[in-house]
């Protein structure tokens, strides 16, 4: 976590004023801000340091195997269940556990949740005994999470449980006066991570950088700055190392996403399939988010947990196309 701007100070406060104490936190902020980082160091300042840090994505879990990853199962609990297998708040055992898109859990296991929040007991699908443990639960979302209770993606109960402290952190286009500090830290991590030896950015550049708003926020800007050192390799990046949508002004509103700057047209052929024209169309809104799950379900006006379903049928089709693919030659060259 990198940043001397007022909004930074005041997180960095925080987190140092709750990090000490039992309370459960809710962290909220747009999608790439860092919000399991602030988790994160919020468990590092803790007296659970030494536990373990088990930080599970609520939106990327299909609904059939969340329990079982929450709270274990018992074996033969259910179709594939070959042994025991303790669950992530029993893995987290005097440690801190971190969910993430808290608003993407589906109401049953919201329910759960909040049973165990107040008696920090679980039980195991498929079994009898309650299993107490010793876990401090920090939780995060990108919606704005009173519009979440209105519209019953999260229990009005479970909020009040989990905001006992909140931290709201900032988009980065709200805190530029922190790029500067930042791009100097990626580009260290990332010349590291790929071998490169790229030393600063050309003031083209960082007026480029400066200029856009990052709707991905760090992440987006992580993503950005890893291509250009990959493609510079060494010295000063240029303006010349930079995708062209950074040349153009993005403003993301929170209440009505828009598509990244620079998106380009759709084109299609009429008489090609529905499902086809879907798939096209989500895969190019991922590209120009950069593999951004969150900011493509807003622009495509779905929900995160929808996404990852559309996505999984997807490689199912792939995959069940190639076999046929495969069975189809193989007939061929049998005959």
């Amino acid at each position: 976590m990198v940043g001397t701007s007022a909004p930074m100070r005041h997180i960095f406060s925080l987190i140092h004023q709750v990090a000490p104490t039992l309370a459960s936190v809710l962290i909220t902020g747009e999608s790439g801000t860092g919000k399991e980082r602030v988790a994160a160091a919020i468990h590092r300042l803790s007296p659970r340091a030494a536990g373990p840090f088990v930080a599970i994505n609520c939106a990327s879990l299909p609904e059939a195997l969340m329990e079982s990853e929450l709270f274990g199962h018992e074996k033969g609990a259910f179709t594939g269940a070959l042994g025991r297998q303790a669950g992530c708040f029993e893995h987290a055992n005097h440690g801190t556990v971190f969910l993430d898109e808290i608003a993407e859990m589906p109401m049953p296991m919201q329910a759960k949740l909040l049973r165990f929040l107040e008696d920090s007991k679980v039980q195991r699908l498929g079994g009898h005994n309650q299993i107490s443990v010793d876990v401090r639960v920090v939780a995060a979302t990108n919606r704005v999470v009173e519009e979440a209770v209105e519209k019953k993606l999260l229990r009005e109960d479970l909020y009040y449980r989990l905001n006992v402290f909140r931290i709201d952190i900032p988009p980065v286009r709200h805190r530029k006066e922190d790029l500067p500090a930042l791009v100097e830290v990626l580009i260290h991590t990332l010349n590291t991570k790929n071998d490169c030896r790229v030393t600063d950015l050309d003031p083209a550049a960082l007026a480029l950088v400066m200029h856009y708003s990052w709707p991905g926020n760090v992440r987006e800007l992580r993503n950005v700055l890893e291509r250009a050192i990959v493609m510079a390799r060494e010295g000063t990046l240029l303006e010349k190392h930079f995708p062209p949508t950074l040349c153009v002004p993005h403003a993301l509103s929170p209440s009505k996403p828009a598509p990244p700057a620079g998106f380009p047209a759709f084109a299609f052929e009429a008489g090609r399939p529905l499902h086809e024209l879907e798939e096209a169309y989500i895969r190019l809104t991922l590209e120009q988010t950069h593999q951004s799950r969150t900011q493509t379900a807003e622009i495509l006006g779905i929900s995160v947990r929808t996404l990852y379903k559309r996505l999984a049928e997807f490689a199912e089709a792939e995959a069940k196309s190639r076999t046929e693919t495969l069975t189809t030659a193989s007939m061929g060259a049998s005959g």
